[in-house]
């Protein structure tokens, strides 16, 4: 059955209010799906499908919803259904729930959970927002140096079930001082008699709790880690930051980025359940403040206004000409931040970045004006597209400079790079573009 079938007929089983068709749906259906189509509904309605599902799948769905969607999940859940729902979580998922929910529901959640995962959770809440220690889960099985392979084993085995991984096991010293970690797999190939100390990984990275969390998931990336070990100021053990939340946070991050570089605040929710209002909310400030930028290209226009009496055949190649620089520029700007966010540049490679993209912009110039020259020849006569075609060269050159190091100041500054990206750049680009474009026509053809 197709995707839309399937949202349209859980849609139509709501609200028909038909029980026995949503159970039956529910059964057909994997955990993620569920929760895809549970987010298509309007919030009123997502509670009837949700009390509908086995107790075993209830934890599962819940998971993979929104934290939004989760927060509405659990406003319609009576007091012993919520209690058992929120001890059931993993301790870093139910943190970050309760850090975004609500005063109202996050009382009620710590209030109602036993005092070990009480205190899980305020440990993790202790941390600051969008940091490792919000992120990593403290339900891990921990091994001495000291112990055998053989020991180690029995120690999986008899402690795993309640951690949350068992693939990359932390080895530590008196102390819970951090000493490396050892694979699952390297304690099953290795003699029982072997001690740990000599199969440990000492050069397993690692990182602080207090560190950006993105930065912690693109070095799992980087790495190709299925699991980051965290500690803290002290280098002590403190939990493990697993590849499932890793990929959750650089999708996240991801999601950001393109949002900015597009325009627009960020919207964490489903597409589908986000309202009309929320949206215009999300990208009216961002389009708001580009207009009021681009009343610099009608300034620059008001002032070059003789010229274009002049000599009319300019205004047709305007269009062209800052299209071309808006675009230019924003291809530099969305590589740069890219780059930026994966780590393959940093702030004080600006200098090799402006370098390097200003040939990039001058050899896309030329390919460029070579086009236009012969154009323009043809249309407006040779010295009109000497004009144009020098000015695409100009334009060209200077867009890729600005648009590779905005991004770049803004990192040096503190602002996020994705806000001073693609919109920002090209108009920016279209007013100093026309400046270029009217320079060159009062210098090669008198005016």
């Amino acid at each position: 059955m197709a995707d839309g079938e399937r949202a349209e007929e859980l849609d139509v089983l709501v609200e028909r209010n038909d029980l026995t068709g949503i159970r039956l749906w529910l059964a057909e259906h994997r955990p993620y799906e569920i929760a895809d189509e549970l987010s298509r509904l309007a919030d009123p309605y997502v509670i009837i499908p949700f009390r509908l599902l086995d107790k075993d799948r209830e934890l599962e769905v819940f998971e993979e919803l929104d934290p939004g969607l989760q927060q509405v999940v659990l406003q319609g859940l009576r007091d012993t259904a919520f209690h058992e729902l929120l001890e059931e979580m993993d301790p870093d998922d139910r943190a970050r729930l309760i850090g975004e929910a609500p005063a109202k529901i996050a009382t009620r959640a710590l209030a109602g959970l036993s005092p070990a995962e009480r205190k899980m959770t305020a440990a993790l809440l202790g941390y600051p927002e969008d940091s490792v220690g919000r992120y990593m889960t403290p339900e891990t099985v921990i091994l001495h140096r000291d112990l055998t392979v053989g020991r180690a084993l029995e120690v999986v085995r008899a402690k795993g079930a309640d951690a949350e991984t068992v693939y990359t096991l932390p080895v530590v010293s008196d102390g819970r001082r951090l000493v490396g970690t050892v694979g699952l797999s390297d304690l099953v190939v290795s003699a029982d008699e072997l001690l740990i100390k000599d199969i440990v990984d000492v050069l397993a990275p690692r990182v602080r709790a207090t560190e950006p969390v993105e930065d912690a998931a693109r070095l799992m990336q980087e790495a190709n880690l299925v699991s980051l070990s965290v500690v803290d100021s002290e280098e002590r053990f403190v939990g493990l930051l697993t590849f499932d939340d890793a990929l959750e946070v650089i999708e996240a991050a991801d999601t950001e980025d393109m949002a900015r570089q597009s325009g627009a605040s960020p919207v964490a929710e489903h597409y589908a359940s986000v309202g009309v209002f929320r949206l215009v909310g999300a990208r009216v400030l961002w389009l708001t403040l580009l207009i009021v930028a681009a009343t610099l290209t009608v300034n620059v226009m008001q002032v070059f206004e003789p010229t274009l009496e002049a000599v009319t055949a300019l205004a047709m190649f305007v269009p062209m000409l800052i299209g071309t620089g808006g675009n230019v520029g924003a291809q530099s700007a969305t590589a740069i931040v890219r780059a930026l966010a994966v780590g393959e540049v940093r702030v004080r490679d600006l200098p090799v970045v402006i370098w390097k993209e200003a040939r990039v912009g001058l050899l896309l110039g030329v390919v460029l004006a070579l086009l236009a020259l012969g154009i323009g020849s043809l249309l407006v006569g040779v010295q009109v597209a000497v004009v144009v075609a020098c000015s695409v060269i100009a334009v060209c050159t200077w867009a890729a400079i600005i648009g590779s190091s905005m991004p770049l100041f803004a990192r040096k500054v503190g602002v996020d790079p994705a806000v001073v990206s693609s919109p920002m750049v090209a108009t920016l680009v279209d007013a100093t573009g026309l400046l270029i474009y009217f320079s060159f026509a009062t210098l090669i053809l008198g005016l």
